[in-house]
């Protein structure tokens, strides 16, 4: 199998035995078994399970983050954007495979690297709704940032809650109702041009 193809073996074995048993009780023997390779063969692509830890959680965290850029650049309505947002969010966590419990539910964030990692998602996608605020209302830096993280928190405890929630809400309505709740408070915000 070429190296590539092993790799993403590799890490798609890795991210079942990790979602299912945590960092510390997932054992390289149990992701070598699951991909159907010897250890030898995990260890040349991955030195330890640090190492493979911290692939798997940058790929989720990218992963993230890209659809997120995506959503913003999906249309100039900000409502719609809003709403475009919330999903990626709610989408990412519905995702059968349970990468988002590495991101946002790590048994690791006490380490230093996997903390750097996981602010990643916060601080890139706050970045980017920053940048969108900033531009449409004229509100200083700082202030956009506080709103854009505001509604990076709502999207990512909302959509965790939801998951978790027994209440029986369909993930569409979900997204949908915390969009509205959102884009209720950030439209308050007149466009710069309105002023």
């Amino acid at each position: 199998m070429p190296r590539r193809e092993r790799r993403a073996q590799l890490l798609e074995s890795a991210l079942g035995v990790f979602v299912a048993s945590g960092y510390h009780a997932a054992a390289m023997d149990d992701i070598a078994e699951r991909a159907g390779v010897s250890k030898p063969v995990l260890y040349q692509h991955f030195p330890g399970k640090m190492d493979l830890y911290l692939a798997l959680l940058d790929t989720s965290c990218d992963q993230v983050i890209d659809n997120c850029r995506d959503a913003l650049a999906s249309t100039q309505d900000n409502k719609q954007r809003v709403a475009a947002t919330m999903d990626v969010f709610y989408d990412y966590v519905a995702n059968d495979n349970g990468a988002f419990r590495l991101v946002f539910e790590s048994d690791l964030t006490n380490e230093v690297a996997v903390r750097q990692m996981v602010d990643r998602v916060t601080n890139e996608c706050a970045a980017m709704i920053a940048e969108v605020i900033r531009e449409d209302t004229g509100l200083p830096d700082e202030a956009s940032r506080l709103l854009a993280v505001s509604l990076v928190g709502m999207a990512q405890v909302s959509a965790r809650f939801w998951l978790n929630d027994t209440a029986g809400i369909d993930r569409s309505d979900a997204a949908a109702l915390i969009a509205g709740l959102a884009w209720r408070g950030i439209r308050g915000y007149p466009k710069a041009d309105e002023h």
